[in-house]
């Protein structure tokens, strides 16, 4: 009876994530670019996308800025998220729901609309960010173009899915803190602990279980988006804000190489559960604890 229950759910899995993953792999070992695809040919060519990629100075390039741009991401969003999920904690009932409301909004907001915001706000004409600097006094920002770089365009990126993100980890960090009796906060109190102790030693030791499932959350999350890196500024300009996600793309779809393109997801695949291992092992840990 148990399994006869997971069974729809199981073969919706198999059918919508495992074939198509499946089918990836396969691609991986073709070459199937725009004459391929055409002539519905099939060319094996075994391991020669992986060498090419894992040969190629520009994919190495790629992964050392993904991994950086995550790391940085992901630190930022856990501290910011943490910092305001306590904030949360201690302010009254109205200022609480205005921002927490305030959280949602920003959470729900459709990336691509996010994405046009943050462009007008950067933007070499008409954008906010422009004015306020000329306001603050700061001279050079006439018509100043920020996706001008790599690092520029990545920045802004990295801007807009911090905004995108602290939510879910202040909401989720304000709802776990709820389950923290206030007789410990009491008892660290009278033992003349500070608020920055009081954290290490009450907060995180009861809360430890969402930091180690969240920045596993946060680190998928962030390696895999593509939407807000590609629909920013195209992964321009050269090139030069690619991430993985968004390199397999433009090689796949914009340059006609699916078959290096598919090399590359399963290549990021890899990657990611190598960078994620020691957090399984974590979990796997915690839960025997428990």
């Amino acid at each position: 009876m148990p399994y006869l229950l997971v069974a729809p759910a199981l073969l919706s899995m198999a059918v919508l994530l495992l074939y198509p993953l499946i089918r990836n792999v396969v691609l991986s070992f073709q070459e199937l670019n725009r004459k391929e695809f055409i002539t519905r040919q099939t060319v094996w060519t075994g391991f020669d996308n992986y060498t090419g990629l894992l040969s190629d100075a520009h994919f190495w390039t790629v992964v050392v800025r993904s991994v950086v741009f995550t790391a940085v991401n992901v630190l930022l969003i856990m501290a910011i998220g943490a910092g305001i999920g306590l904030l949360l904690d201690r302010l009254g009932k109205k200022m609480r729901l205005l921002l927490s409301l305030a959280l949602v909004f920003a959470w729900a907001m459709p990336i691509v609309a996010s994405v046009t915001v943050f462009r007008w706000l950067f933007d070499e004409q008409f954008g906010v960010m422009n004015w306020l600097m000329r306001t603050l006094g700061f001279s050079g920002y006439e018509q100043h173009n920020w996706f001008e770089s790599g690092f520029s365009t990545l920045v802004i990126v990295l801007v807009l899915l911090v905004w995108g993100s602290v939510p879910f980890v202040a909401l989720n960090m304000y709802a776990g803190l709820t389950t923290i009796g206030s007789e410990l906060y009491e008892a660290a109190k009278m033992d003349g602990a500070s608020g920055w102790r009081t954290f290490w030693a009450v907060v995180f030791p009861n809360l430890k279980p969402f930091f180690m499932v969240t920045t596993f959350l946060e680190v998928i999350w962030i390696f895999k988006a593509f939407t807000q890196v590609y629909a920013m500024n195209l992964g321009g300009p050269d090139r030069a804000s690619e991430t993985l996600p968004v390199f397999a793309y433009i090689e796949g779809v914009g340059q006609f190489h699916y078959g290096v393109a598919a090399a590359i997801s399963v290549l990021t695949i890899v990657m990611l559960v190598a960078i994620m291992s020691f957090y399984f092992r974590l979990i796997l840990k915690q839960e025997d604890e428990l």
